[in-house]
C-alpha cells in the first residue's frame, strides 16, 4: 500500500493506466480538458506494474484501470472520476 500512496504523490494529478485501455484514454483526456497535467503510470509498461496492481486489488479495487490520484487522496477509478465530472465537482 506504501507503494501506491507513493505514486499518488508524485504530482497533483496521477492516473494509473494501460497503454491499450480506452477507458484509461479517456479518463487522461477529460482530466487534460480541465487544465490538469497528470502523471500517467502505464502499469504494462513498468517493470514493477504487475506489482502495483496487486496493491490496487489489497486496496479494494479490481484488476482495472484507470485509477486515479487527485491532491494526494485516491479518488478511484473510471466510474468515480465519471460520477464526479457529472456532478460538477472537480477538483
Amino acid at each position: 500500500m506504501d507503494m501506491v500512496m507513493k505514486l499518488g504523490a508524485q504530482s497533483l494529478v496521477v492516473i494509473s493506466s494501460r497503454s491499450t485501455c480506452c477507458m484509461s484514454h479517456t479518463i487522461e483526456m477529460l482530466i487534460q480538458n480541465f487544465g490538469a497535467n497528470p502523471t500517467i503510470y502505464e502499469l504494462d509498461r513498468l517493470k514493477n506494474g504487475k506489482e502495483l496492481e496487486r496493491a490496487f486489488v489489497e486496496l479494494g479495487f479490481q484488476i482495472s484501470v484507470p485509477v486515479v490520484f487527485i491532491g494526494n487522496e485516491l479518488v478511484g477509478g473510471s466510474n468515480e472520476i465519471m460520477s464526479l465530472n457529472i456532478r460538477g465537482k472537480h477538483k
